[in-house]
């Protein structure tokens, strides 16, 4: 008699997210909306459940605890996979219906002034990063997860791999920072081999191409262009590597030299990536160059940043003046 016991729900939740290839963040707050939602009905299993207690939890979330409408969203789409890939029940399409409508604001934009003057009261690696992002539009977690073969310096150009909708793109690395950039790439070799020396030197490499190449986890190509300063544990795995650098600090640095620029908007590192856009339509670039530098899928989308421009072709001047 095989007496294994059939696993945890959140553990075979985790199981499912992780065959999807999920990322760690979004499978830790997957698990915690599911855990909320079981306790929000006192312990039932959700396969006692349907449709009328979704709404339920979610209805309590907007009016009694006054959610976002993206947290309400994100709630609604950690139960729709519970349901449909781990409980195999899938919910009613009339469940879409209590979907939050999100409010469409205009992105913040920096002028380039403001951008110079953030960037120059940041130092060091932060410092290196947020011209990157800048000068490239990249998300911050596109930059995060760069690795060393991703920069071609010959063609002065960045392949950003696996980037939303799991899709590759092609943009500029600025050459303005070109020597910088590789500079940074010696000191962050010296470290890589200081961790082979120890015994250390691994990276994560995502679609298990850990085991078709065994020993590419610790080849200088693979490594992360911005390493974390201390290496830690892998949460899924247990083991000890060099993760990349921590967005949440990247973005404390940001915010601290927002305040020493005298800066009076709220600044975050998607900001960069909205100044980029913007930027290259002032100097003339058309919207469809503005849309692949960006990975956007649909026209729509990069359509919004004609919306802040205040002068040229699509400026309108106010009668008044």
């Amino acid at each position: 008699m095989n007496s294994t016991k059939p696993k945890k729900l959140l553990d075979q939740v985790r199981d499912a997210l992780r065959v999807k290839h999920y990322a760690y963040r979004t499978e830790v707050s997957y698990v915690q909306w599911i855990r909320r939602f079981i306790l929000f009905h006192d312990m039932r299993h959700p396969k006692d459940m349907a449709a009328a207690e979704v709404e339920a939890f979610l209805t309590h979330l907007a009016v009694e605890e006054n959610v976002a409408a993206s947290t309400q969203n994100q709630a609604l789409s950690a139960l729709l996979f519970l349901y449909r890939f781990v409980l195999q029940q899938p919910l009613p399409e009339s469940i879409d219906s209590v979907r939050a409508r999100q409010s469409k604001h205009l992105p913040v934009v920096l002028t380039q002034e403001e951008v110079k003057s953030i960037l120059q009261h940041l130092q060091g690696t932060h410092q290196l990063l947020a011209k990157l992002l800048y000068g490239s539009g990249m998300r911050v977690k596109e930059g995060l997860r760069l690795r060393v073969k991703d920069l071609d310096f010959a063609q002065s150009q960045i392949i950003i791999r696996d980037s939303k909708g799991n899709k590759d793109r092609v943009t500029m690395l600025p050459q303005s920072i070109s020597a910088l950039l590789q500079a940074h790439l010696v000191q962050v070799k010296q470290t890589h081999l200081d961790d082979l020396a120890l015994g250390y030197g691994a990276v994560y490499l995502p679609f298990a191409l850990g085991r078709k190449y065994p020993n590419a986890d610790r080849q200088w190509l693979w490594q992360y262009v911005f390493p974390a300063p201390q290496r830690s544990v892998d949460p899924r795995s247990g083991v000890t590597r060099r993760h990349h650098l921590d967005d949440a600090a990247l973005g404390r640095s940001l915010k601290q030299a927002t305040q020493k620029a005298s800066v009076d908007k709220k600044v975050t590192c998607h900001t960069l990536r909205h100044s980029f856009a913007t930027h290259l339509l002032q100097n003339g670039y058309d919207i469809r160059t503005v849309q692949e530098r960006l990975g956007h899928q649909d026209l729509k989308t990069t359509m919004i940043y004609t919306h802040v421009l205040n002068k040229g072709g699509l400026g309108v001047r106010s009668p008044l003046d």
